[in-house]
């Protein structure tokens, strides 16, 4: 470019000069300049205080304005115009960023401002400065403590008109405790908080003992310890950052897999990583779903609140793993990541690496300098006022010649001079005395003084022997670090896991969908509904469960279905998917973990369950018992495309009391009716109808007689008879009533619509039969609430009467 010539001289009064400079030195120089101010006066933590420019004049600000834990809260706004107009010559917004980021429990393990307002979250920003309030927290008191004792230097402010500390004197280890991460001109630091009460106790081991390795420390400080929780997964980076100052680690949210509805499993997330937000999870499972490179989510609910923290809800489609979800979730989403470790502090005015040890060594240099220059201020201090004290306790010896002196004096300069002549005095006591008030000049003053010179002698000794003792310093630093530790110290609350738990990789181990392996449904006599993980044989009954009876057990596939068959004549279909999963059991199932069966089906107005049954098209088929006598074998045409479907035509005020498969057709078909007759014939008798079929008579009923009890019976099986009477005007479920077992071959079979035999006498008081059943042995009752019941043991007599019951029955049922 050409350089127009300069007008000549007669155009101007000052003569003009042209420097000519290499623009490749200058933009060197310049960028240099830039960088040194960056590094040392802006982006980086100083390895003592742990705390950048910024911060220190903030609580250095904040110290000067007379703001205590303990005073009111002020405008964030006049924090921040103090600070920038004397300390801080940068904008507002840096230093309110600054403050704010000191004021998050989320971002800082020992917060140092106490903020009032919304200081933001990790989704949102804060509210304007104008609107938030702030004042110094308890922890920013131990970084500004002795700051008035010429504990540390302190340099001009930005127009030199202002002195400010080149360094807080931090009573506790805040470049560790809290962090600190910041990005230079070439270089960056990133640094994990820890918590305050291992960092200390690991200064206090280097302090004891002053050649500790890595691994010694290591015993005290296994790893960082983040604000919010979570878990930190893999310790082999977290060794490599505490011995070269790089390194990284994984983060990992806590989730739990629980069930949320009766219906549904889901995640449950309560602790994310380190400044990973909910919203921001949020989102990205959102994105993953929708591009369906995430599934098996069907809903994600934020459910935060102030009482119980964060509480992230994601919801599982029913024939997903939640387990394999869970780990696409750890592999694709926020809800695991990665923090990288770059300890990168000033040391001396430089930029270093440390690693732990090192870190921790800086430290405690720096706090031992800090006490033995408050040692030393403190026992200068005290020799000056024992100086004043042995001059007032002179004065107070000749006090009327002190004060003929004084009086005699014709100004205060003749006045000094004559105490300094006579008593041999220093200006500084002379000065002393004759600024003393009268009242001081009693006895009682003097015995107070002496006390005091004698004290100031004890306390001098001891500050001289600290100062001539470097061992004794070190444990007054290690004494005061101990307090620190009792009085602010908090449990450490990240997990550290050495390996995965549940690792990303999990996903190809674990199939993502269920798979349709052969289940058992149960249904417990308290309505519980649950399926097993595995086809394993449920058992052979003989261990007493000690609550619940499983009455139905129905076998089907992980995705498959089965019947709910109601009293209404109905199958209401039944998803296995949908119930919940016991784990394997050697012994018999459990069904505690289990369900309300209400939870899973809505059943006609007025119906009641009454059995589980298969809805397999092939086999025998399903066996009906009513109420009113009427048997039915039902067709296994059971419609695939239906939820609810009928199984037989009822007549008016008929009801199905008993439902039973069949699994080969030469069962025996029984019925008990409510004046103790027992019918049983077999059910090949009995011709299999369509699900619209009414049914034929199956039992002849006596008037007002109706049946109690339809049940089917392996003529192969042990099998026996359970019935209990009791009064028909009595409340069900609260009559214990008499009870009696009967082996099921005392009873002699009867052709189809007959009558049957007398299966049990009533007593005095009896006039019907509260339940009936028949099944293999050995049986097992349970009452209303699935309390197991004692049952007798069984009796040759068919016609007999019972014994009395320990509780009311409401189901009876055999092995599971």
């Amino acid at each position: 470019m050409a350089r127009r010539t300069p007008p000549g001289p007669d155009l101007f009064d000052v003569e003009q000069k042209i420097v000519d400079i290499d623009v490749r030195d200058e933009m060197q120089g310049a960028f240099l300049e830039y960088a040194y101010s960056v590094i040392y006066s802006r982006a980086l933590p100083d390895a003592r205080d742990g705390l950048k420019p910024v911060q220190r004049r903030i609580l250095f600000g904040m110290h000067e304005m007379g703001l205590r834990p303990d005073k009111g809260h002020v405008k964030s706004s006049r924090v921040v115009g103090d600070v920038m107009g004397k300390y801080h010559p940068h904008g507002d917004t840096a230093i309110y960023d600054a403050l704010v980021r000191m004021a998050q429990p989320f971002t800082m393990r020992l917060p140092l401002v106490d903020g009032h307002g919304n200081f933001g979250s990790l989704d949102d920003g804060p509210a304007a400065s104008r609107y938030t309030e702030a004042r110094p927290a308890p922890a920013a008191l131990l970084m500004t403590a002795s700051l008035d004792e010429e504990t540390v230097g302190f340099v001009p402010n930005y127009d030199d008109q202002l002195m400010q500390p080149e360094v807080l004197p931090a009573a506790f280890p805040n470049l560790l405790v809290n962090g600190a991460s910041g990005i230079a001109v070439g270089m960056a630091t990133n640094m994990a908080p820890h918590n305050l009460v291992e960092v200390i106790a690991a200064c206090r081991h280097l302090i004891s003992h002053p050649d500790a390795s890595l691994d010694d420390l290591m015993r005290f400080v296994p790893g960082p310890d983040l604000p919010l929780g979570g878990r930190i997964v893999g310790l082999d980076g977290i060794r490599d950052a505490y011995e070269s100052g790089r390194g990284s680690f994984k983060t990992r949210a806590s989730a739990r897999i629980e069930n949320i509805t009766a219906r549904r499993k889901g995640i449950v997330v309560t602790e994310l990583p380190y400044l990973v937000g909910a919203e921001k999870v949020i989102e990205k499972v959102k994105v993953l779903v929708q591009g369906k490179k995430l599934q098996g989510i069907s809903n994600i609910t934020d459910l935060t609140d102030r009482t119980k923290g964060l509480h992230l809800v994601i919801e599982i489609k029913n024939g997903f793993n939640p387990e394999a979800v869970l780990a696409q979730l750890y592999k694709l989403t926020p809800m695991e990541e990665s923090f990288g470790i770059n300890n990168v502090a000033l040391v001396e005015g430089q930029p270093r690496t440390l690693g732990l040890r090192e870190l921790l060594k800086v430290y405690v240099e720096f706090r031992t300098d800090v006490v033995r220059r408050r040692t030393a201020y403190r026992l200068r201090r005290k020799e000056e006022r024992l100086h004043l004290v042995e001059g007032l306790l002179i004065a107070i010896l000749d006090i009327d010649e002190v004060i003929q002196l004084i009086r005699a004096a014709d100004d205060v300069a003749t006045a000094r001079t004559r105490l300094i002549q006579v008593f041999d005095l220093s200006e500084l006591q002379a000065n002393y005395i004759l600024d003393l008030q009268l009242r001081r000049l009693t006895k009682f003053s003097r015995l107070e003084l002496e006390s005091e010179r004698d004290e100031l002698l004890r306390e001098i000794e001891r500050l001289r022997a600290l100062l001539e003792d470097h061992q004794l310093l070190l444990n007054v630093v290690s004494d005061e670090l101990a307090a620190v530790a009792k009085e602010h110290g908090t449990p450490r609350r990240t997990v550290l896991l050495e390996s995965d738990g549940v690792s990303p990789t999990a996903a190809s181990a674990t199939p993502l969908e269920v798979a349709d392996d052969p289940c058992w449904v149960l249904l417990s006599s308290t309505g519980l509904l649950a399926r097993t993980s595995t086809d394993e044989p449920l058992g052979t009954g003989g261990a007493r469960r000690k609550h619940d009876t499983i009455i139905f057990a129905v076998r089907t596939t992980a995705r498959g279905s089965v019947g709910v068959v109601t009293s209404a004549g109905t199958v209401v279909r039944l998803s296995a998917l949908e119930l919940p999963t016991l784990p394997p059991t050697n012994g018999a199932p459990n069904l505690s973990g289990g369900a309300p069966l209400a939870a899973f089906v809505d059943l006609p107005a007025g119906a009641l369950p009454l059995a589980l049954c298969s809805l397999a098209t092939d086999g025998p088929g399903l066996a009906l018992g009513t109420k009113q006598g009427v048997v039915k074998r039902v067709n296994p045409d059971f419609p695939g495309n239906k939820d609810e479907f009928e199984v037989i035509s009822l007549k008016d005020g008929d009801e199905v009391v008993g439902a039973v498969d069949l699994t080969s057709g030469r069962e025996y078909l029984v019925f008990v009716t409510s004046d103790a007759q027992l019918l049983h014939f077999g059910a090949d008798g009995v011709r299999p109808q369509g699900r619209s079929g009414g049914g034929i008579a199956g039992i002849k009923l006596s008037a007002g007689a109706f049946v109690r009890g339809f049940w089917a019976v392996d003529p192969a099986a042990d099998n026996v008879v359970v019935t209990v009477s009791g009064s028909a005007n009595s409340l069900p479920g609260t009559e214990s009533g008499s009870v009696k077992v009967t082996p099921y071959e005392e009873y002699p079979a009867k052709g189809r619509a007959t009558g049957g035999v007398r299966c049990h006498r009533f007593l005095r008081g009896e006039d019907t039969l509260l339940l009936g059943w028949a099944g293999p042995t050995p049986p097992m009752a349970a009452s209303g609430s699935g309390v197991a019941v004692d049952l007798p043991e069984a009796t040759g007599r068919r016609d007999g009467s019972g014994t009395p019951a320990s509780a009311p029955i409401a189901r009876v049922a055999g092995p599971a």
